[in-house]
């Protein structure tokens, strides 16, 4: 684990990762010796659950039948059993109130462990003990742990062993797959094609927080694929769920330790086509961004920092903040490098201080390289009602390097047979350094120009849970307690512009040297610090063909956020045109800033501010689950939310402003699930949510992403939005690992917010304001089948795929007036999602899967008068993933991404706003196992 090694980190730093090492060698040098087996024998492990809810079932007596050898499964329906005679066995489980089940024909080898899970059905009536075979009962254990089956409400989910056989490399990527989601910019989720603010996201339940300051969901391109053991996404509303979504609730959960002892390596290099072997364009850095660690050497100078408006220092102090500067201005060129990832992880269980401690310690590393060739931008200009007009339209190329790195540390044991206590740690980093060079023309200056662009976003997200819960009869206690933060840094952004003289026979290249728009660096930050704790008790009454449950918790959060954008230009009074020619690095390198020169100076540009937020939720809830019939059951409850937040936030020129929202909101929610057999399900639902404003969005304070773009503007008046939902879903399982699916949904949105662009005379701004309310009405269709009884050669086919087609319609109220289309859909609203796939399993292990994603055109920007909306237009996107195995644990695995490169384009009338192509890619890799 090499890669979490970091030259330029102090000490500090490095202390989760040596911690993560020490503990490793502890582990493996611990596992080998609890994992050895007695001669002639071997190690029986397993879970038993329930067959209809997929829940663990504690304290089932499990037995070799002919020895007297048994055991008793602890709270999460574990089992092990040890010197277990070799050769081929019988299992025997039985627990009062479900059906007793013999499972035959397991074989268990000397000297090593099998893994054998087992579900029991409830018993309604005095029946015969099942018999079933090992190769059966491992299928119909995965149905029963089918989280869609079981669930009580709507979800999908993506597990590790869907992961594996596809190209994902993250959260982001893996949830691409799932029916009625899409991704958009590789990493914000769309679920149903309904914005991505009503989508959150939780890691192991705890809500994580965004480290993005102008999106509120989360960018689940930060959680490495290798790190996850599935990602369920809720469609509907139960109380136990936090309340603030819509299109969905994202849970990441991260991998549990094995039943036996395992430890996995895998590496995988490719390159983007039409990149590798090729000169690009690079960002110079300063040597940590390899390993998204290079912000501390990239600090803003502390002379700038306390510089204020410059109004109170002298030309003295301001020619050394220019020398403090790091003196890096323009791109490099260099030969692509190529693609690159690498993971391990070793799990198991191992005795220590008297306890049975189950563990995973887990690493990961990716390095890529793209480059979007022959890119384009502009805004757009009213045209007296004729086609509009592009100003301050450039074309050129961007290229960057991106970094995601990982770890985990999952510890769980049991501190009695019914108490179950888990430590959980998640810790990820991941980088951007970008340069872009652009030629075009600014309209306010009148001059072709030509920009250059350094960027570096480093992002860090951090996760410890401490877990417990504890079973008795019909009792159960779930707790936790969590810790977690992100933080986001743009440090030392440069942005470069020189005019372009074609007088001459040679063109040159003279800094625009007006303004300090043209040699302007940015520095911005944001930390965000988060403390979770809830707690829930569940009583299961009632006879066991008329079961119910009670349960009711609490949740507490506290939050708190502080963020800063700050923004330099330096600028010239008048200089002659050999001057203007020089490079920027001997320009601005100290020639023109020795103590005594006034050739230069300095201003603070508008585009900045601060802001602080601090945020309390409080919640309680209530629900009842309980059958109505013996094939209708009912879940019904409510959550009480109390949200008290203040953000403030000063501008760069020092206006101040705060805004304070205070909400107390119960939200219902009634669910009927209809389960006429196993293989068929209707579930009905109705519930109220909640979506709440990013901090960022009340912020009274403006930023730019840079020269010609939009400035993004918040709003303190915006309110939180209230949802009235409505599903019915009905549900067919033919077969083991098959489903056939359609829903009908319907939502109605009170004060949904908005982007709007607003375009002016010096500059064009998006903001944020509440519409009076939107209807939105949808189908949903999911299917995936196995293709073997369409002929022999389609046998080893599965094929699945998704789609969900919505109508929205946005309700302005006293807004229409201003608005350019008041009949239009919601904003980031598509009126389809597609998703499908091909997964074909060969005989010796092989594997190759074909997947297809399409989303609709969709508004991003709603336009004011006299500008037309801003939309993002449909574009295919098709992956490919081939695995083989070499040998024995070893598997080999091609990837390839974006095979169609389709265009990814924002029109805004007859104007191109923005677009640009990615690139295919290919990926090669192995995957080692023992």
């Amino acid at each position: 684990m090499s890669w979490f090694a970091c030259p330029n980190s102090n000490q500090t730093t490095e202390m989760p990762f040596n911690s993560i090492r020490r503990a490793l060698v502890a582990l493996m040098i611990a596992g080998p010796a609890f994992a050895q087996q007695e001669p002639g024998t071997g190690r029986v492990v397993g879970r038993v659950i329930d067959a209809e809810t997929g829940r663990p079932i504690a304290e089932a007596g499990v037995q070799i039948v002919g020895t007297t050898l048994g055991v008793q499964t602890s709270i999460d329906g574990r089992f092990t059993l040890n010197r277990v005679p070799a050769g081929t066995v019988t299992l025997q489980v039985r627990r009062l109130g479900y059906q007793p089940k013999t499972i035959t024909g397991l074989r268990l080898e000397e000297q090593t462990t099998t893994e054998q899970n087992v579900s029991l059905a409830q018993m309604v009536a005095q029946m015969e003990a099942l018999v079933t075979t090992a190769n059966v009962e491992r299928g119909s254990v995965e149905n029963a742990l089918d989280e869609q089956r079981t669930a009580l409400g709507i979800v999908n989910s993506v597990t590790a062993e869907q992961i594996s056989k596809s190209p994902d490399a993250n959260a982001a990527q893996a949830l691409s797959r799932v029916s009625g989601v899409t991704v958009t910019d590789g990493k914000y989720v769309v679920v149903r094609g309904t914005p991505e603010r009503y989508t959150t996201t939780s890691l192991n339940g705890a809500r994580v927080p965004s480290p993005e300051p102008e999106r509120k969901v989360v960018p689940l391109d930060l959680f490495p694929s290798g790190l996850i053991q599935s990602v369920t996404t809720s469609k509907t509303f139960t109380p136990d769920l936090s309340g603030d979504f819509s299109g969905a609730h994202v849970d990441i959960k991260t991998k549990e330790f094995p039943a036996e002892r395992q430890v996995t390596y895998g590496f995988s290099t490719g390159s983007a086509v039409g990149v590798w072997g090729n000169q690009v364009a690079f960002a110079p850095g300063v040597g940590g961004e390899a390993f998204a660690w290079a912000k501390s050497s990239r600090f803003m100078p502390s002379g700038a920092a306390t510089a204020g408006d410059f109004s109170g220092t002298t030309q003295q102090q301001r020619n050394q903040i220019i020398n403090s500067f790091r003196n890096v201005w323009q791109a490099g060129q260099r030969h692509a490098r190529p693609n690159m990832s690498a993971r391990m992880s070793i799990g198991g269980s191992t005795p220590m201080i008297g306890h049975n401690f189950g563990y995973l310690v887990s690493g990961s590393y990716s390095y890529s390289q793209d480059r979007q060739e022959g890119g384009s931008r502009a805004l757009a200009r009213y045209n007296g009602g004729g086609p509009e007009i592009a100003y301050n339209q450039f074309t050129g190329d961007n290229s960057g390097t991106s970094v995601l790195m990982g770890g985990l540390l999952n510890l769980s044991t049991l501190l009695t047979p019914n108490s179950r206590l888990t430590f959980n740690n998640m810790y990820s980093r991941s980088a951007d350094n970008d340069a872009s060079v652009e030629r075009g023309v600014l309209e306010n200056e009148a001059i072709p120009v030509e920009l250059q662009r350094l960027r570096y976003i480093e992002r860090m997200v951090w996760s410890s849970q401490l877990a417990g819960e504890t079973r008795k009869d019909a009792h159960s206690i779930d707790w936790s307690i969590t810790g977690s933060g992100v933080s986001r840094a743009e440090p030392d952004r440069s942005e470069l512009g020189y005019e372009l003289d074609s007088t001459g026979v040679v063109e040159r290249k003279l800094w625009v040297y007006s303004g300090g728009d043209y040699a302007s660096r940015t520095f911005a930050s944001l930390d965000e610090k988060a403390v979770e704790a809830k707690a829930s008790y569940t009583l299961e009454f009632g006879s066991a063909e008329r079961r119910s449950m009670l349960k009711v918790g609490a949740l507490g959060r506290g939050a708190h956020r502080d963020a800063d954008v700050k923004t330099f230009g330096i600028l010239s009074n008048g200089i002659s045109d050999s001057v203007r020619a020089l490079p920027p690095e001997t320009l601005f390198g100290g020639q023109f800033t020795h103590p005594d020169s006034s050739v230069l100076t300095m201003r603070s540009l508008s585009q900045g501010g601060a802001y602080s937020a601090t945020d309390g939720i409080g919640a309680g809830f209530a629900m009842v689950e309980t059958p109505l019939t013996s094939t209708i059951r009912m879940i019904t409850g409510v959550r009480y939310e109390h949200q008290q937040a203040l953000v403030k936030s000063v501008s760069s020129l020092g206006d101040r402003d705060k805004a304070n929202p205070s909400y107390d909101d119960f939200l219902p929610s009634l669910a009927l699930n209809y389960r006429p057999s196993n293989r068929h399900a209707i579930r009905l639902s109705g519930s109220r949510t909640l979506a709440r404003p990013e901090y960022r969005e009340v912020a009274a304070i403006r930023t730019r992403e840079g020269n010609g773009r939009v400035d993004q503007v918040g709003n303190p008046r915006l309110v939180r939005t209230l949802i009235d939902n409505l599903d019915v879903r009905y549900e067919f399982y033919p077969r083991r690992g098959e489903v056939m699916s359609v829903a009908v949904f319907a939502k109605r949105f009170h004060d949904p917010i908005e982007r709007v662009f607003i375009a002016s005379s010096s500059a064009a701004t998006a903001s944020v304001v509440n519409a009076d309310g939107a209807d939105n009405i949808g189908v949903e269709l999911e299917l995936r089948k196995d293709l073997d009884e369409f002929g022999f050669l389609l046998e080893p086919f599965t094929a699945f795929g998704g789609a969900t087609f919505m109508q929205s319609q946005i309700r302005l109220g006293d807004k229409a007036a201003s608005s350019t289309n008041p009949s239009r859909a919601m904003v980031g609203q598509s009126p389809y999602v597609v998703n499908a796939g091909l997964t074909w399993n060969g005989r010796a292990g092989a594997s190759a899967t074909l997947l297809f994603n399409r989303i609709g055109d969709r508004i991003v920007e709603a336009g004011q008068l006299p500008m037309p909306d801003v939309v993002e237009l449909a574009r295919n996107s098709v992956d490919a993933s081939f695995r083989w195995p070499l040998r024995t644990g070893i598997v080999a695995r091609i990837d390839a991404k974006n095979l169609t490169d389709d265009e990814r384009l924002l029109k805004q009338g007859a104007v191109t706003r923005e677009g640009y192509r990615t690139g295919r890619g290919l990926q090669i890799g192995v995957a080692l196992q023992r």
